[in-house]
């Protein structure tokens, strides 16, 4: 009888059993956060995508006059709309479907979201930049081909993004994003601050109001200036920390709370936007009145 020991080590039994999918991507214990960016998700339903649409009409109705940063408008308008549009989805998939389709639905609106608004309100930044530093330059770059090529090239880096984002599986992906909202924070805050110092010098001596269409301009600057600080600002104050955090704790707490802030935006931009026209589609001017904390203009007497 052959006693001998076969010296080859018997295969270790691996439990391959395969990790049951989550639409809350491992956060099931851990979802105040999400519920919080949810619920921001539901403003922009109900405020942001009307004001979106609101947004697309008026520009389309302005077609015949537009301003040169009208189709960054229009786009970072439709994607936030779209983007709107996708929260209802979003309930649906987290409570009642629970499907793997619709979480990589919701991703894809994720990383339309993630780009398309940095990089559009980048381009928005650069055409005001232009117009007010360097005017000469701007005049021979106002032809149209010019912004739909670079609107075009924003969709292409967009979708490459939001589809990367929804295949998912790329080592350190989220790095990505945190270089993108560094890179387009920092040139927008610089951009922005540029154009209004040049719009303070530009008073000239003796001068002690600003003429009126730069100080509309020099408003819009500071309205973006603004928008920027409130949204993108505590992206770039979390994210480039990740390596600081869990992996649980930056998954299910800081992305969730920083994403927020992003995603209001959605109904920021376009609401700023509309707080500046000097009328509203749609809207009695008794109401736009009010929304913007004016009165109504007294009448001379005859």
């Amino acid at each position: 009888m052959n006693l001998s020991v076969d010296p080859t080590p018997a295969p270790l039994q691996l439990n391959t059993t395969p990790k049951p999918f989550s639409v809350f991507d491992g956060c099931d214990h851990m979802v105040e956060a999400i519920l919080f960016d949810l619920a921001v998700q539901t403003f922009n339903l109900i405020i942001g995508f009307p004001a979106n649409i609101l947004v697309i009409i008026i520009l389309i109705r302005n077609r015949h006059e537009p301003s040169t940063s009208d189709i960054f408008l229009g786009c970072l308008a439709f994607m936030d709309a779209y983007f709107g549009l996708m929260v209802p989805i979003s309930f649906l998939n987290l409570f009642y479907w629970k499907s793997k389709e619709g979480w990589s639905a919701l991703k894809f609106s994720y990383g339309v979201k993630d780009t398309s608004g940095p990089l559009f309100l980048s381009c928005i930044c650069l055409d005001r930049f232009v117009a007010v530093v360097f005017p000469i330059a701007f005049g021979q770059l106002k032809h149209i081909k010019y912004r739909v090529g670079l609107a075009v090239f924003v969709f292409c880096l967009t979708f490459a993004y939001a589809s990367a984002k929804t295949i998912g599986g790329l080592p350190n992906f989220e790095k990505i994003f945190t270089g993108e909202v560094l890179a387009t924070f920092t040139w927008m805050l610089i951009c922005n601050i540029s154009i209004l110092w040049a719009l303070k010098r530009s008073r000239g001596a003796g001068k002690d109001e600003m003429h009126p269409m730069k100080k509309k301009a020099f408003k819009m600057v500071l309205s973006i200036l603004c928008i920027i600080i409130v949204n993108y600002l505590p992206l770039v104050a979390m994210f480039p920390f990740q390596d600081h955090y869990s992996p649980h704790a930056f998954t299910c707490y800081v992305q969730p709370v920083g994403y927020a802030f992003l995603n209001i935006s959605s109904s920021i931009q376009p609401l700023v936007y509309l707080s500046r026209l000097e009328k509203i589609p749609f809207l009695p001017d008794s109401l736009v009145r009010k929304l913007r904390c004016t009165k109504k203009p007294e009448q001379s007497p005859a």
